[in-house]
This record gives C-alpha cells, sequence and structure tokens, in this order.
C-alpha cells in the first residue's frame, strides 16, 4: 500500500490535475465542467479525477445524473506540513552568491 503523501505528491505532479484543484477552489463542479477547458477526451478527464480523488484531494458525488467533485483540502494538509519542515532553512539570495563568485573568479587562485 502506498504511503498517502505519495499519493498526494503524485497527484500533484501533473498540470492538469493542478489546474482542475484550481478550478475546484471556487466551486464545486460538475465532470463536463470540469472538462471544458481542457481539449482531451471526458475518459482523460475522469482518469486524472480518479487519482485525485484516489489521493483524497477531491471527492466525487452522484447528483441525479450529474456527477459533482468538490476539493478535499484536508488532503493536502499532511504535504503541506511536511514541506514546512523545509521552511526552516534561510532562502538562498542567488544575486549575493553571484557576486561571491564574480569576487572569487575575479581574484583568481591563490
Amino acid at each position: 500500500m502506498a504511503d498517502p503523501l505519495d499519493t498526494v505528491f503524485a497527484a500533484l505532479a501533473d498540470p492538469t490535475r493542478r489546474a482542475i484543484l484550481g478550478m475546484l477552489l471556487e466551486d464545486d463542479m460538475a465532470v463536463t465542467d470540469v472538462a471544458e477547458p481542457f481539449s482531451m477526451s471526458l475518459a482523460a478527464i475522469s482518469k486524472h479525477l480518479g487519482v485525485l480523488a484516489d489521493a483524497g484531494l477531491i471527492s466525487r458525488e452522484r447528483r441525479g445524473r450529474v456527477i459533482w467533485c468538490r476539493l478535499e483540502p484536508d488532503a493536502m494538509r499532511a504535504a503541506s506540513i511536511w514541506m514546512q519542515g523545509f521552511g526552516q532553512f534561510e532562502p538562498l539570495d542567488l544575486d549575493a552568491f553571484e557576486r561571491f563568485l564574480e569576487t572569487e573568479l575575479a581574484t583568481g587562485p591563490d
């Protein structure tokens, strides 16, 4: 059985799935509405939705003849906590690093 964190990150690795999650931030959507902006088949979108549902990032509910998708933001909590663990490090100042390299290269080896 896969680690839930691995499943979430695997689901988030695809740009189409990230776009779908962005769309669902606004409101619940029918599967056909989710598929509308993408130039792929409804079956392909359904596979993406399946991956998102398996990761717990969305839920799907049948209302009559329509399947609705809902964002489940709590599923990203473990991934968010894991990523925040790396926030303890200072961000790298690339400009300062570039200036350091220029200085070192200009002075040459000792």
